[in-house]
């Protein structure tokens, strides 16, 4: 049974076209997702994350499990402080990449990805033992609206929200605040590569707080988004996406997220050994490529260096911000310094180039 999020009547109200994603329906557009994606860059843009997880964990020894239980250093997290980090699998393979947000001395909130956030739930239950910790699953209860781009924090500010003032809230932090009565948690954090704030809101209060949104952003250029413009803004930024550049068939390092695990601390976490191992010399690595022509290639498509095939595309699409076409690939690493590179699209080979991510990185 495909689940709906809290929005999803207003969703189709507003003539979104929906499509079915990790078992929820979802927006995928609601009238251009060029438009839309053009929003985020000049304006801003709203979307629904009701589908993510949110996983609490609070204790004594709440950040000592984070630190066995992920691959990063949680525990020296400042309070507010929110930080990406990676859940491991014993052979070093990627469970799921997530958002870990130090809300108190001994509390914390962990989002994990819609399509993953069962496995990430499991899997803290069972490591938790031995630790004195809670492992709690809010999902169900949490709606999570997202405004992104350069006039977020006009819009936000404007929507009635009683919290400090978001000029002082740094990105990667969170803090409290209450809308309509209701207690919430705005983070400065997105998926876009703009300024913005993701929003984690009760969900009997989620309709009232989108509209507000919408009603305040109209004037400035608001648009809602669905799932494809999300996805042309995360690739431009250079943001990995589950199930595409990660998975359990990669090591981090492989995935150019070698700096998030922290190898330095002195704890022992899940994953660690096979990490320090590290991945065969042959093993396919990711790369950034940009392309000649209008032709993107997409998810599935070969890579080829000369004549030999040497990979695969993860992510790919016709960058609307750039105007060229732009992707992320699995390559063996020798293909890293070759200058015949192609992708090939529906049978014809288009010049590709290695390129450094992100694609695209907004002006500070």
């Amino acid at each position: 049974m495909t689940a709906m999020t809290p929005l999803a009547q207003v969703h189709e109200s507003a003539g979104a076209l929906f499509t079915d994603f990790a078992g929820w329906q979802m927006p995928v557009k609601y009238t251009s997702e060029l438009a839309e994606h053009q929003a985020v860059r000049t304006a801003a843009g709203m979307f629904d994350l009701s589908h993510m997880g949110e996983i609490r964990v609070q204790g004594a020894e709440a950040g000592a499990f984070l630190d066995m239980a992920f691959a990063g250093r949680l525990s020296t997290m400042k309070l507010g402080q929110a930080k990406y980090t990676l859940l491991l699998a014993e052979n070093g393979g990627i469970l799921d990449d997530v958002i870990v947000y130090r809300l108190g001395d001994t509390n914390y909130l962990v989002v994990a990805n819609a399509s993953n956030c069962a496995t990430v739930l499991e899997q803290l239950q069972q490591r938790v033992a031995g630790f004195d910790a809670t492992v709690a699953d809010e999902s169900s209860e949490t709606a999570l609206i997202a405004v992104q781009g350069p006039a977020s924090a006009e819009i936000v500010s404007a929507a009635g929200i009683e919290s400090e003032p978001l000029d002082g809230l740094k990105y990667y932090r969170a803090m409290e605040g209450i809308f309509e009565g209701e207690d919430m948690l705005i983070a400065r954090t997105g998926y876009t590569g703009e300024d913005g704030f993701e929003l984690y809101v009760p969900n009997h209060a989620a309709v009232s707080l989108w509209e507000t949104l919408a009603r305040v952003g109209e004037s400035k250029g608001l648009q809602l988004c669905g799932l494809a413009a999300r996805d042309t803004l995360r690739l431009e930024a250079g943001m990995p996406l589950y199930g595409n550049e990660l998975g359990l068939d990669w090591l981090p390092e492989q995935a150019g997220l070698g700096k998030v695990v922290a190898l330095t601390k002195d704890e022992d976490f899940i994953g660690r050994k096979a990490v320090e191992q590290g991945a065969s010399a042959d093993a396919p690595v990711l790369v950034a490529l940009t392309a000649e022509g209008r032709r993107a290639g997409r998810s599935g498509y070969p890579v080829f260096d000369g004549d030999q095939e040497v990979g695969v595309v993860t992510s790919g699409a016709l960058s609307p911000t750039l105007g060229v076409p732009i992707a992320m690939a699995y390559v063996h690493p020798a293909a890293r310094d070759s200058s015949e590179l192609s992708i090939d699209v529906r049978g014809k080979r288009i010049p590709a180039t290695i390129t450094s991510l992100p694609f695209y990185k907004r002006e500070a």
